[in-house]
């Protein structure tokens, strides 16, 4: 396969590679400063890079004081733009520089805007710090007001004011918005307006000395202003070079989507850098339409896209295969991180475990009746039970497990059934559904009951709509209620029979938790000791079991019934339900994605406590294939999730239930969605 296909190219996914530069400064040497960033902006331009952006007054160096309001120093601060906008005539990226520029008069800390040998606009400082250590209003006048404007640089007549966004013509959702340092220390940075008006990347050239604590505090403003404005956000903090008369730099470097750390930079390094990331510009603009929050707070301030102008300019990007410089989880419902991941485990199962609680005290049910097959759905919603139940302070012996082997139930998972009930201390029975299956067969006159091996859909559904049959009747019986075990992957793919268990109860205490999620959860179990050793070693045995339903009897080699043969490895299909539910991605990006992660890797590059084994890895015509078949299945199968038990959420990556983030028509058709997929994947 050619990799210079279109599809291999992160432009035509809505993607845009951005820099955050830490160039070695001079003090007060424009000229060197000049050298330093346009060498910079050429590594950028070899990397494929779309938008570099600078320290603040990088082509003067910041910490210069009162040689800024000196004639000889402005000329050269000019003269530096002039050279650094000649040598980008034949770059890509979009230029971000920091200088101190003389207007009407008065002079200002600025951004300068450069693409392709033209300047687009100069953006001056909103706010200028004048304390402790700052004496910014000593040389500089505040951009505040400052709008509407032009001036005269480098020859050419362009926009000047804190009003503008720069748009590539040729590159959609490519919208940038400048803010310098202290603007975004402000309690509403002028960021926050330009995200409103349409920005999608906005970027800080920052100074910003360094103290004890203080690139804690750049972190979370980052987080916290990607997150809060909807958008990617680029800083670059002064470092090495800089004047250290009385304050020290550390040049860091950060980028930002949506709250979600991109990249950061190592910091008090001696040499000059690139940190270089790719952002989803799609994304963002997708979660910007479905946050209604964020549309009527720009109702709310008048519409301020009416207060920008947009400054338009030709990129002509880098279209050809450059790679991703982005990390791509395999498993989105999961961080990579062991301390994250044992955080979100740690309130995914406690999630569950209070709605459970809740559930059992609102209907005042004594009992819990619960099927336990010894697969991982049942054994995860048991030990869920078995915790709520503690929580209650109710014994475990009101939960009612049931066991009900069939025609291809193995002993392995039917003794882990019994392992696991007998060490968790719930009541437990037997129910073999063996004879009433075969009358039911037999009534129906279906093969099977005259003695022929034929298993076909009726044949397993019989199994499993009897045990649901069994443990309703059951619950009447005891005065209970029954606890679903369906997860989201299952109902994700509809690979669950309707009216049954894993579609239908009282409660579907898993419905928000996919299968690679619940993996995890058992694990964490394990590790964190919420249970006993015993319960422990039986948990283990089920997480290694092969994932089947048993309905089949196993064929003549002895092999079982496989999920995962039938619909595909849950580890891509969770990635699906991922970017397709949370981001509304289209086939063809969802699979570069998905190829990006599931490639092979390089060793060592995933934890290695993943339960998968870090070798596995699938190429496009497979994932390509298997992406097809989850899209045929999810909307042939939203019938059975318009009908589902009530059940908590539990990943911001969103839920499937009616009443909650996913409401589709049971009869929409996936054609749009195929149609894309194979225009676009190779």
């Amino acid at each position: 396969m050619a990799d210079t296909h279109p599809f291999f190219a992160l432009h035509s996914h809505g993607l845009a590679r951005v820099a955050a530069a830490t160039p070695i400064a001079t003090v007060g040497d424009a000229p060197a400063n000049a050298d330093a960033a346009i060498e910079l902006a050429r590594q950028a331009d070899a990397r494929g890079v779309d938008l570099v952006v600078y320290p603040e007054l990088n082509l003067t160096s910041y910490a210069i004081d009162d040689m800024h309001l000196q004639s000889a120093q402005q000329d050269a601060t000019l003269a530096a733009i002039a050279r650094v906008v000649e040598a980008s005539r034949d770059l890509a990226p979009l230029l971000m520089l920091g200088a101190a520029i003389l207007r009407g008069g008065r002079l200002y800390n600025c951004a300068v805007a450069v693409a392709r040998g033209r300047v687009l606009g100069v953006v001056p400082k909103t706010f200028l710090p004048n304390y402790r250590e700052y004496y910014e209003k000593r040389y500089f006048a505040p951009g505040s007001g400052v709008v509407g404007l032009t001036i005269e640089i480098a020859g050419q007549e362009v926009p000047f004011g804190t009003d503008l966004l720069f748009e590539a013509t040729d590159l959609p959702g490519f919208v940038v918005h400048a803010e310098v340092c202290e603007d975004y220390w402000a309690p509403v940075p002028p960021s926050s307006e330009a995200a409103l008006a349409g920005a999608l990347v906005c970027c800080n050239l920052s100074a910003s000395n360094i103290v004890i604590g203080k690139a804690r505090e750049r972190a979370m403003l980052c987080a916290s202003q990607s997150q809060r404005a909807h958008c990617a956000y680029v800083y670059s903090a002064s470092g090495p070079g800089e004047s250290t008369t009385d304050v020290a730099w550390d040049g860091q470097g950060m980028i930002y989507e949506l709250g979600e750390e991109l990249a950061q930079s190592e910091r008090f390094n001696k040499s000059a850098g690139l940190l270089v990331a790719d952002v989803d510009l799609e994304r963002i603009a997708q979660e910007r339409s479905r946050n209604g929050t964020f549309n009527d707070n720009g109702r709310l301030l008048g519409h301020p896209e009416t207060r920008f102008r947009r400054v338009r300019f030709e990129h002509r990007p880098h279209r050809a295969n450059v790679g991703l410089e982005r990390v791509v989880r395999r498993f989105p419902f999961v961080p990579d991180d062991a301390q994250k991941r044992d955080e979100d485990c740690y309130e995914a199962f406690n999630i569950q475990v209070e709605g459970l609680a809740k559930r059992m005290a609102a209907v005042r049910a004594e009992k819990l009746v619960i099927g336990v097959s010894g697969g991982l759905d049942s054994t995860h919603a048991l030990i869920v039970a078995a915790k709520a139940f503690d929580r209650l302070s109710k014994p475990r012996t009101d939960i009612l497990g049931f066991t009900m082997p069939g025609f291809a139930t193995g002993e392995g998972t039917k003794g882990n059934a019994w392992a696991l009930m007998r060490a968790l201390g719930i009541t437990a029975e037997e129910i073999d559904i063996r004879p009433a299956a075969t009358q039911m067969l037999a009534d129906m006159g279906h093969p099977f009951a005259r003695g022929e091996a034929v298993y076909d859909v009726t044949f397993e559904n019989v199994q499993a709509g009897l045990r649901t049959d069994y443990l309703f009747r059951l619950a009447n019986q005891r005065g209970g209620i029954v606890l679903g075990t369906g997860d989201l992957s299952e109902l994700a793919l509809g690979w669950c029979t309707y009216g049954v268990g894993d579609q239908m109860s009282h409660y579907g205490v898993n419905t928000g938790v996919p299968k690679t999620l619940i993996q995890f959860l058992i694990r964490w179990c394990i590790r964190t000791d919420q249970y006993d050793p015993e319960t422990d070693q039986v948990l283990l045995a089920i997480l290694n079991q092969e994932i089947s339903p048993e309905l089949v009897p196993a064929d003549h080699s002895g092999a079982l019934q496989s999920t995962e043969e039938k619909v595909g490895p849950y580890s891509l299909n969770d990635f699906f339900t991922h970017y397709l539910i949370r981001h509304g991605l289209r086939p063809s990006k969802i699979a570069f994605l998905c190829w990006h992660a599931w490639r092979e890797l390089e060793a060592g590059r995933w934890p290695l406590d993943y339960p998968e084994d870090n070798r596995v890895a699938f190429d496009l015509p497979t994932i390509k294939q298997w992406l097809e078949r989850f899209l045929r299945r999810f909307f042939a199968n939203q019938f059975k999730r318009s009908a589902l038990p009530n059940g908590p959420k539990v990943s911001p990556g969103g839920a499937l239930s009616p009443r909650g983030d996913w409401r589709q028509p049971s009869d929409a058709t996936p054609r749009v969605y195929l149609d894309e997929l194979f225009a676009h994947v190779p």
